[in-house]
């Protein structure tokens, strides 16, 4: 058990501190501090000493030297079980210091905000902080280190069961805490010169720096015998679906962020109201419509077996009408959207399995990269967020699409690029009415989205997110009468497909792109 003795107490958010420095006072705790946070704990009526009166050294250069000092650090490291260590404290007047409570100055606050000067976050990196931060974790035997207030009421609560005293496990949890925090300060300030001060912004920099925080845990992975837990990166708070607020239902398991994700990604591309109907990361079916409710029912209408059960995203405010439909169409676990209104959110409501899931329908403007983990080691690339440059469209068959099927084939190709590869969705306007995905090959997924389509295939324009290397896929589509193909072209294969496109009178268009999502 470590007896406090005396504290130093430094931080830029004072939340909670005024009941810590209370009881810290009733046991008699020396206090020391500095600027703001001394006038705060003097205004109170507790006896305080100035840091620098403790250590007969000034603060200089505008703050930036205030406890760097052999005082503090030597009163901070010195091990209590070592005689030389106590010894050589003694020859040089150090006293120890038994607790250290600091957080750091706001520098992820501070450089969140829209064209900060560099100057004005350079000034917000905390020196004396995580240096004090630091020597007292390291030395967390002996010394008591608080970098969050969330943890004074735990603190409290051990000094007054243990007469001034704190347990050795909550030391070894606050030092474990310090290390993380430090670790995710300088993350921070890593990113933000590489980007910032820098400008690199490529995903082949050298050394990659994560700086995510746990928002919660989750009740278990992709499976029951899985543990997991959510983490957010704290610049996107709001505008993703991570940082999305929860309205209505159930906590959200792990793969209900991952078909959230993937809903609310693919509603956000469109600039129409459009639907989305999720099911294991892939679109049962997406429609832009003129009303959000119309767009609903034709996404739905697409694969209504296949819906049951899913999660649905929309790029509007959900209305009544669109609640209503929705209250009348089966069962789904999840709807996001950007906002709701009153009437719709009590409809919406009656049902006491759904979750609803508010996300801030403007981007964060931080450009995030794609990750994705392999035993040992990440893989990391740019997000695929390039649009189809019309422009660079090349109609290769005698037949050319009419101005109403290429309007269809791009809406199909945006759909695509949302699909797992092999992926083939089919449309006609604006709605998907069958999608094939996943497939090893990817006839295999032009049979499944055909079958899925039934008659609706006839007359229907086919979207493939990558090239076409038999002409196989095309002999079907020309089966189930399908009148266009939008795909990336590029195959060794492609005269040989263009020939059999031209045979059985299929407009196809190449765009040049690839969409693969594995």
């Amino acid at each position: 058990m470590l007896k406090v003795k005396r504290a130093l107490i430094s931080v830029s958010d004072k939340t909670g501190l005024e009941e810590l420095v209370k009881v810290l006072n009733e046991f008699k705790v020396e206090i020391l501090s500095t600027g703001g946070t001394y006038k705060m704990i003097e205004s109170l009526g507790i006896p305080v000493k100035q840091v620098s009166d403790y250590t007969g050294f000034p603060e200089m250069l505008d703050g930036r030297v205030k406890t760097l000092h052999p005082k503090i650090h030597g009163g901070l490291l010195a091990r209590r079980d070592l005689p030389e260590h106590m010894k050589q404290v003694a020859e040089h007047n150090i006293g120890l210091i038994d607790m250290v409570v600091v957080n750091l100055y706001p520098f992820e606050k501070v450089v969140s905000k829209p064209d900060v000067p560099i100057e004005e976050a350079i000034e917000n990196i905390d020196i004396g902080g995580p240096s004090m931060l630091r020597s007292a974790a390291k030395n967390h035997k002996f010394v008591a280190v608080i970098c969050n207030s969330a943890r004074y009421s735990q603190i409290i609560k051990e000094l007054k069961q243990n007469n001034g005293c704190l347990s050795d496990d909550i030391l070894k949890e606050l030092a474990s805490e310090v290390f993380a925090r430090t670790s995710s300060y300088d993350s921070a300030i890593a990113i933000y010169f590489r980007e910032k001060v820098l400008g690199k912004k490529s995903v082949t920099t050298d050394r990659l720096s994560l700086d995510y925080a746990k928002k919660m845990d989750l009740r278990y992975g992709e499976n029951p015998h899985q543990k997991a837990a959510l983490y957010i990166d704290k610049d996107s708070e709001g505008t993703t679906v991570a940082g999305a607020t929860q309205l209505h239902g159930k906590e959200l398991s792990f793969n209900n962020f991952l078909d959230l994700n993937a809903a609310y990604a693919i509603a956000k591309d469109f600039d129409e109201p459009t639907a989305v109907v999720i099911k294991h990361t892939n679109p049962c079916g997406v429609a832009s419509a003129p009303t959000l409710d119309k767009a609903f029912k034709d996404a739905l209408a697409c694969d209504k077996l296949s819906a049951f059960g899913g999660i649905i995203g929309f790029n509007r405010i959900v209305d009544r009408k669109t609640a209503e439909v929705i209250s009348k169409s089966g069962f789904f676990e999840c709807i996001v959207a950007p906002d709701y209104k009153a009437d719709a959110l009590n409809i919406l409501k009656e049902k006491k399995n759904i979750r609803l899931m508010k996300i801030d329908a403007k981007e964060s403007g931080k450009k995030e990269s794609d990750l994705k983990k392999i035993n040992g080691g990440l893989l990391v690339q740019d997000k695929d967020e390039t649009l189809l440059d019309l422009k660079m469209l090349k109609y290769v068959t005698k037949k050319k699409p009419t101005k109403a099927q290429l309007e269809s084939l791009i809406f199909g190709w945006s759909v695509a690029k949302h699909v797992k590869s092999n992926a083939i969705v089919l449309t006609k306007g604006k709605k998907t009415v069958g999608v094939g995905a996943g497939q090893m090959s990817r006839v295999d997924s032009t049979m499944i989205a055909i079958r899925k389509a039934g008659k609706n295939a006839k007359n229907s324009c086919l979207a493939s997110d990558a090239f076409f290397p038999k002409e196989d896929a095309v002999s079907v589509a020309k089966k189930a009468k399908v009148v266009a193909i939008i795909q990336p072209g590029g195959s060794i294969a492609d005269e040989v497909i263009i020939k059999k496109a031209n045979q059985a009178k299929i407009a196809m268009v190449f765009t040049g792109m690839r969409h693969f999502k594995h």
